[in-house]
């Protein structure tokens, strides 16, 4: 009795995968086995840079919260310290926001904290 194999599915697959690594260069789109390694670590990369792209976001935060406040003599740490005293429930994105785009309620929020 001949083997049995799913030449159409394989091919799929194979098929699917190389429409994946299409904008790569040379042999990484074209060559099954390359574009296999390349699609692979490609995912791994973007697993990786997920959670590296939160760490950034916060650290801009930071500083453009710690921009906002040397103006009225305040240093970063001093700031988010008498903003957890006070009870005030801004996170940081929120604070970076207001220091960015409306001076005026940053103003506020600074006033309200020392």
């Amino acid at each position: 009795m001949p083997r049995s194999v799913n030449h159409v599915a394989s091919r799929a697959k194979r098929k699917k995968l190389l429409k994946e690594t299409k904008g790569n260069f040379g042999r990484r789109a074209n060559v099954w086995t390359v574009a296999k390694n390349t699609y692979e670590k490609g995912l791994q990369y973007a697993y990786r840079d997920r959670k590296t792209k939160k760490r950034n976001f916060r650290g801009l935060w930071i500083q453009r919260i710690n921009a906002g406040v040397r103006p009225y003599g305040l240093s970063y740490s001093k700031f988010m310290g008498n903003v957890h005293k006070k009870g005030i429930e801004l996170n940081r994105k929120v604070l970076a926001d207001l220091a960015m785009n409306n001076p005026e309620a940053f103003e506020a929020i600074v006033k309200a904290v020392k």
